[in-house]
């Protein structure tokens, strides 16, 4: 199933979340990069199903979620984890994943059951799945709310910052989990950490400030900062960032100057660049 946006505007209380979104994305991994405040879950709520836009189309698999009938056959297809997924905290792994199999309207008790414990075992809870959510870790009841995004293996999966407050052994668990997902679908995967986007997505989309200002993959998000990354032995005044790396020198970004000994670039180098340059603009427009 393919993901299609254009044109996407949503607003609230006058002000503009989505300004024009536009972008589209395939099987496998699409990163969906930006920085707190972006219009990135906003995002993800609309292509889920749970807000309408103000404007522009959607289309998830040629289906098109304004109308009944399109919103029914999307959610069908649809694997979605927000951000904060409400867990019913009384109830175990099992019993969780289990009403949420019901709502997705699984009605045969005997194959509900072996989905639901498929899910659980390909997120590496199956230990874990008699246990109260209340005393799961932050880890697992991530990968719970995972397992049940995983129903029914569907055709889209939407993941919300799956990875934040996780440890690095917790987030490299994730990372597998998800790439091997991704293999059997597309995968919309909303984050702010660029090293989860160099180290899972084939494509990343970057919005900042509620507009899509980069879609392509990472190799070509990571060449914007080509020749603008510069190491010194002080702090750079006419960087837009700087700071003092472990080896006590300085790692600038922005314009260098001529005899400036440029340094390879890092996606994060580009994704830092590319919001400093909003920024820099955002604030000239306004002076």
């Amino acid at each position: 199933m393919h993901i299609s946006v254009e044109g996407l505007t949503k607003r609230y209380r006058g002000r503009t979340v989505l300004d024009g979104v536009t972008f589209a994305a395939g099987p496998g991994v699409t990163g969906l990069l930006g920085p707190n405040g972006a219009g990135k879950t906003t995002l993800l709520r609309i292509l889920a199903t749970v807000l309408a836009p103000d404007g522009g189309r959607v289309r998830l698999g040629g289906r098109d979620p304004a109308t009944p009938s399109g919103r029914l056959e999307v959610r069908r297809r649809l694997g979605y984890l927000p951000q904060e997924p409400g867990f019913h905290r009384s109830l175990t792994v099992f019993e969780f994943v289990d009403y949420i199999a019901i709502l997705k309207e699984m009605t045969d008790r005997r194959a509900r059951h072996d989905e639901v414990r498929r899910v659980i075992e390909l997120v590496g809870l199956d230990r874990e799945r008699s246990k109260k959510i209340s005393r799961l870790s932050g880890g697992m009841r991530r990968r719970t709310g995972l397992a049940q995004a995983l129903l029914g293996n569907p055709d889209v999966v939407i993941l919300d910052e799956p990875t934040a407050g996780l440890d690095p052994e917790q987030r490299m668990r994730f990372r597998d989990l998800i790439s091997r997902v991704g293999e059997d679908c597309a995968v919309l995967l909303s984050t702010h950490q660029t090293e989860d986007v160099a180290a899972l997505c084939h494509r990343v989309v970057a919005l900042v400030g509620g507009r899509t200002l980069f879609d392509g993959t990472p190799e070509d998000l990571t060449g914007l900062a080509e020749g603008r990354i510069w190491h010194s032995d002080r702090r750079s005044p006419g960087a837009t960032l700087s700071w003092r790396t472990g080896d006590g020198r300085y790692r600038n970004i922005g314009t260098p100057p001529p005899d400036a000994e440029l340094a390879e670039p890092s996606i994060e180098d580009a994704y830092l660049l590319l919001t400093g340059d909003t920024e820099a603009t955002s604030t000239r427009s306004a002076a």
